[in-house]
């Protein structure tokens, strides 16, 4: 587990550390916020909540049609009112590793979808007593939209679900991205 979230970090540095040419030509940087939803039963223990989460990324765009992509997301803290018992807190955060596809259907306007593996780390606490610390890799997908506001600048909203070892959590998200050019 460890060696698969230390390549994904690794990959990732690659992505933000490229060589100067690619600055000029393809290299984006951007960061994302939105809602993030569990709903979900482990073992009878039902986490139903919603939290806001945070993206980061940096890619380089091949061209109008394909992005590789590698980035940080913290999907915040779930939390569930266990009634007199307390409360129950899940957490997880990672780095993702993927790529992105784009659909041009105006000038300024495109369709797109992303996918690519999701290496996190996660926290289960009860009464801010730790239950469990998993740790694993998975798929994520994705789809959306994004403007282009000008030519550096582009305005982004997607939906992305996200496997977490035996549950899920779809992320609804708007970002702004840089392009340089």
């Amino acid at each position: 587990m460890k060696i698969r979230h230390n390549a994904a970090v690794a990959a990732s540095l690659l992505l933000l550390a490229g060589p100067a040419t690619v600055l000029a030509d393809g290299f984006y940087v951007g960061a994302s916020v939105g809602k993030a939803s569990l709903d979900e039963d482990f073992d009878g223990l039902v986490i139903d909540d919603s939290t806001t989460s945070f993206r980061v990324v940096a890619g380089w765009r091949f061209n109008d049609y394909f992005a590789i992509e590698g980035g940080y997301h913290d999907f915040g803290d779930f939390e569930q009112d266990l009634g007199g018992l307390g409360t129950a807190k899940l957490s997880a955060d990672g780095f993702t590793l993927g790529g992105v596809g784009s659909v041009p259907v105006s000038e300024r306007f495109a369709l797109t979808a992303r996918a690519g593996m999701y290496f996190w780390n996660g926290s289960a606490e009860i009464n801010n007593v730790s239950q469990a610390t998993p740790e694993d890799s998975n798929l994520y997908l994705g789809a959306g939209v994004k403007f282009d506001v000008s030519k550096q600048f582009q305005l982004t909203a997607d939906w992305t679900r996200y496997e977490l070892e035996d549950a899920a959590s779809g992320v609804l998200s708007i970002g702004l991205l840089y392009q340089f050019r």
